[in-house]
């Protein structure tokens, strides 16, 4: 099943985690090889406040429907979803790039768009900005592109909608006796 995440009630709060494949080994000596496989993508673990049978529901409804990791679906994280920068207008690619590539040009915004920011070009994947970008010029990102991106592709910086998969294939919440649910989902990028 796919879908969006519901959007309320809100997280309390969210850990953000990136998961990079290594491999490593340590010799006898004590020497460490570490070796990159490739592939990157961020995860979630998000914590609600107390809630309600009726704030709940919906929420365990759409978790369940997913059939454990089975399902994917969007979600815009509050907060960490949109620029913390001052950038507006609609950014676009300013020239085809390779997959591969650790910068993108872009231009048609004004404004600065942060590092630590996410960005999301015309695939699933999410990328994080690692240096402030003052209006036209080069975008560096963390990961790599998994994807060549064309000319006058649109860059999304605010409403980043991750494509997520549930972690676990149990899930379960709990129940006070004063009748208030407390709830915690883990997820983690599809790509």
């Amino acid at each position: 099943m796919s879908g969006i995440y519901p959007s309320t009630p809100e997280f309390q709060a969210v850990n953000l985690k990136s998961s990079h494949n290594n491999l490593s080994s340590v010799t006898i000596s004590g020497r460490v090889q570490v070796r990159s496989i490739g592939g990157q993508k961020w995860q979630f673990s998000a914590k609600y406040n107390p809630m309600t049978r009726a704030e709940f529901q919906p929420v365990f409804a759409f978790v369940t429907s997913q059939q454990g990791s089975l399902g994917t679906f969007t979600i815009v994280p509050p907060v960490i979803g949109s620029t913390s920068g001052t950038a507006s207008g609609v950014a676009l690619v300013n020239g085809a790039t390779s997959a591969g590539a650790t910068s993108v040009p872009v231009d048609g915004f004004t404004g600065v768009i942060k590092a630590g920011d996410f960005i999301k070009f015309g695939h699933s994947k999410v990328y994080m900005v690692i240096a402030d970008r003052n209006g036209a010029g080069n975008i560096s990102i963390e990961p790599a592109l998994v994807s060549a991106v064309s000319n006058n592709e649109p860059v999304t910086y605010n409403n980043v909608a991750f494509t997520m998969r549930l972690k676990n294939d149990v899930q379960s919440f709990g129940l006070s006796q004063f009748e208030y649910y407390t709830y915690e989902v883990d997820m983690e990028e599809v790509i």
